[in-house]
């Protein structure tokens, strides 16, 4: 059974009165311990799918199962707190708070879950050991570096040792070499610590870096399996 099921999952939007349809009729299975990248042009439906799978947002048809649950049968506030436990986000922007040091960034999505304080300190002091950022962990966010920021997102979405991590656009907005550092966390993470990574990206080596390659199109989802073989359909 895959850990992510996603099956004939549409969604529309409406404006000015014209319908947009990114998604239409996408199926997906990805596996515990895979790196999943989802590459194609802007406006295709990237960001939307990963929304999706993490119940930021319910699609209009179809059927979203992660870890055996379906998420599109849920309640709004029992979805919040599945949310906190199952899901990792890793955003582009960080979007870190600015009043709040990198370990209380870090452990702040551990608040939302029945935990105590000192299981808390640990599940942070670990995730930020993770992405060797352990002597910033006093530091505030306009004292560090873009890639250190970006290190301090990814501690947060692991910290609760979600189901699976998803990262819009993780290296979209650093430099080269920063970009190819966060690449390298990214895969020590899933190789080493088996975390089910599924990244949006527009970045060719970071999409390559996956074990599996999918590409939307017209609000199709197709599967690069090799540079020989080309495109194939996701699933069926």
């Amino acid at each position: 059974m895959a850990l992510v099921e996603l099956r004939d999952v549409s969604k529309r939007y409406h404006k000015g009165g014209q319908t947009i349809v990114p998604l239409d009729g996408v199926s997906l299975d990805v596996h515990e311990g895979e790196f999943v990248s989802l590459m194609g042009a802007s406006g295709t439906g990237k960001s939307t799918l990963l929304n999706l799978i993490a119940s930021i947002d319910r699609p209009d048809s179809g059927r979203i199962v992660v870890d055996g649950t379906d998420i599109t049968r849920m309640s709004g506030t029992r979805l919040a707190a599945w949310r906190a436990a199952a899901i990792g986000y890793v955003f582009q922007t960080h979007n870190l708070i600015p009043v709040l040091t990198a370990y209380e960034n870090v452990e702040l999505p551990l608040l939302l879950l029945p935990m105590s304080r000192a299981e808390r300190r640990k599940r942070a002091a670990i995730a930020m050991a993770a992405v060797d950022l352990s002597d910033r962990a006093d530091h505030y966010p306009r004292q560090l570096s873009g890639g250190q920021e970006q290190r301090v997102g990814i501690a947060r979405a692991i910290v609760a040792h979600p189901k699976i991590v998803v990262a819009d656009e993780p290296t979209g907005d650093l430099d080269p070499d920063t970009s190819t550092q966060i690449l390298a966390l990214l895969r020590r993470l899933n190789e080493e610590l088996g975390v089910t990574l599924m990244v949006v990206t527009h970045d060719i080596e970071v999409g390559a870096s996956a074990g599996r390659q999918f590409h939307l199109d017209h609000g199709k989802l197709v599967e690069s399996t090799s540079p020989e073989k080309g495109l194939s359909p996701a699933v069926d």
